[in-house]
């Protein structure tokens, strides 16, 4: 904490403005209201508006957001589609095999379709008519602490040059100190990160693994099969990345002839010559898939990673201080690919915790672990506890996959071992053969046709993303010749091809010359390169605020 700088109070500060946050701080100003008691809360977000990073699948469960207020429809939720029909098909390279058997979590029946940026906006406009002091623009870049008791975050310094210089409209960043902060920040938080090396909240759980999702809306014809099938929501798995890579698609339909379509890659792969771009590219011209999508214009592009791993690589949630919530503390079920929900409930819990803390003066880890507490006691843990092996079985190699999955299903989740081990995203890529190449410099896809097939760069304009240019670079890679020798020598630098947005380039000088190429204003904030990165070399820190993707519609 800097003494020099400006401090503001509040009872509870939010850090990150997507529905786990929001819906938590709706829920506590309904509950201090309630009871009488005034409390001052804030939230800071770093996209520029509310909304701005908000990025997933959308087949929103309901059960949280009914909880939180029965009326939603009322009150304007933007709901995209209520009829969710599944589909459930292996892909082939050339065809598709409808599964005969679809499990019982994946079904949908009784979940709506939502715009997750949309969706956030209107939790964010109820949750300031409530009174919650809202600021977009406000990156987090420090934890405060007296001694190891969270206090609050710390802003970032807006207005300092790429030397570190300040520059004529330069703004110091605001200690925003509170009883009780509340990390929402979404999947692989900065600060999240930061206090679980102080404090140690990941400590003697399973590593923390992942998956990366590219995500589009698209317009397409009024002719497309998906507005007149008996389906309205298809998911898919196999190709284009066979039975030995996690991962699958996804496709549903919208308002306005618009579709959502996307691909899920997780990152446990083995093949550093994998790009999640390109095998999303393959999956829109699949033909299955480019059936439904043919005719039509990518409106809005974007990527994000998501908490993969289930109920063994979850954080401890309260510490002095502090809660933990929503996809930074892993509440993700993979097996129903859904989150949205749990996050909401998990939001929703910890409010409850906090406001007796506040009521009992107390905000140590010994009051806030009703919060933990409660999360044992409600459909959080029930539902999390059944898909707790989900993901390690989906990292198992080919067929077997299958029969662990089949094991779980019919045990409640246990399957043939209880814990199955799963291995950190960084250390599973195989390294190239000694005589395979260079593929720095491989041309471009040449059947993009800008509009329904685009490159990663028309995609990043797409998401649109914009960061000051002048600033401290925010991917922070410390040792560039190791990218350069061992990197290019044992992996031909995987960071070219899994960053989504054309971050990471290698540039050939002369032959057995290069340089890394860093493009931080491409950032999507999705932070796949901190997760992958075979030697832990990528930091990933919070640019100045109000950069980075403006969503609106995926």
């Amino acid at each position: 904490m800097n003494e020099s700088r400006e401090q503001l109070p509040f009872d509870v500060l939010y850090v990150g403005g997507g529905p786990a946050n929001l819906t938590g701080a709706i829920h506590l100003m309904n509950l201090a209201r309630e009871k009488g008691i005034e409390i001052e809360v804030g939230l800071i977000e770093k996209g520029d508006t509310i909304g701005a990073h908000s990025l997933s699948g959308a087949i929103l469960d309901p059960i949280a957001l009914k909880e939180l207020m029965p009326d939603y429809v009322e009150k304007g939720c933007p709901i995209e589609e209520t009829d969710c029909r599944d589909a459930f098909y292996y892909l082939t390279p050339t065809g598709q095999l409808a599964m005969p058997f679809t499990p019982s979590y994946m079904h949908n029946t009784g979940c709506v379709i939502v715009s997750v940026s949309r969706f956030t906006r209107w939790l964010g406009d109820l949750a300031e008519g409530l009174g919650v002091n809202i600021f977009p623009g406000f990156s987090g870049t420090e934890v405060l602490y007296d001694d190891k008791r969270i206090i609050g975050v710390g802003t970032g310094d807006k207005g300092v040059d790429k030397d570190g210089q300040q520059k004529s409209n330069y703004e110091p960043g605001i200690d925003l100190m509170a009883k009780v902060t509340v990390f929402g920040e979404g999947s692989k938080g900065s600060l999240t990160r930061e206090a679980g090396s102080k404090l140690g909240i990941f400590a003697d759980r399973m590593p923390q693994v992942f998956e990366t999702a590219v995500k589009e809306v698209i317009e397409v014809p009024d002719t497309s099969p998906l507005f007149s099938a008996d389906k309205t929501v298809v998911h898919t798995f196999g190709y284009p990345l066979g039975l030995d890579t996690k991962g699958g698609g996804f496709l549903y339909r919208m308002k306005d002839n618009r579709v959502s379509l996307g691909l899920v890659v997780g990152l446990d792969y083995e093949d550093p010559l994998l790009e999640p771009y390109e095998a999303f590219l393959a999956y829109k011209r699949h033909p299955l898939i480019a059936g439904y999508i043919q005719g039509g214009k990518v409106l809005q592009q974007g990527a994000k990673t998501l908490p993969a791993g289930g109920y063994y690589t979850m954080p401890q949630l309260a510490v002095d201080g502090a809660v933990f919530v929503g996809d930074c503390a892993a509440m993700l079920n993979a097996q129903r690919l859904k989150g949205i929900h749990m996050a909401m409930k998990s939001g929703m819990l910890a409010a409850e915790a906090i406001l007796r803390a506040l009521e009992a003066d107390d905000c140590s880890i010994a009051t806030l672990n009703s919060y933990p507490d409660a999360v044992k006691e409600s459909w959080i843990h029930a539902e999390h506890y059944r898909a707790r092996n989900f993901s390690q079985a989906l990292s198992q190699k080919g067929v077997t996959k299958f029969f662990h999955v089949a094991a779980q299903y019919v045990s409640g989740g246990r399957g043939f071992k209880d814990p199955l081990s799963i291995r950190e995203d960084s250390a599973t890529l195989n390294k190239v053969a000694a005589d395979i190449g260079s593929d720095q410099n491989k041309p471009a896809s040449t059947d993009l046709d800008g509009e329904l097939y685009v490159d990663k760069l028309t995609g990043v304009y797409l998401s649109g993303t914009q960061h000051e240019e002048d600033q401290p670079c925010h991917l922070i890679v410390p040792d560039q010749k190791l990218c350069v020798t061992r990197c290019y020598e044992e992996y031909r630098n995987p960071c070219t091809r899994f960053c989504p947005a054309q971050v990471y380039e290698m540039i050939e000088d002369a032959p057995g010359e290069r340089h890394l190429q860093l493009n931080p204003s491409n950032c999507l904030h999705c932070k796949t390169c901190e997760i992958k990165d075979p030697y832990n070399n990528i930091t990933w820190t919070c640019p100045e605020g109000g950069g980075g993707p403006r969503y609106t519609i995926v």
